[in-house]
């Protein structure tokens, strides 16, 4: 599981977009821990990523 800090690493992104796109349900899947703290599933996040890949124009 990935700390919020490395996928907004990952992603190049600042954790306020990062929650605009949360508030907005566009964000991958979190986990949230007993103590309050952001995860997320490295497959979640490889899944959130597939698909935000473009789709060739037909």
């Amino acid at each position: 599981m990935l700390r919020l800090t490395e996928v907004l690493a990952e992603l190049d992104m600042s954790r306020a977009a990062f929650y605009r796109m949360r508030a907005r349900g566009l964000a991958p899947r979190i986990v949230k821990l007993p103590n309050h703290q952001i995860r997320i599933r490295r497959a979640d996040l490889d899944a959130w990523l597939s698909g935000q890949e473009e789709q060739p124009a037909a």
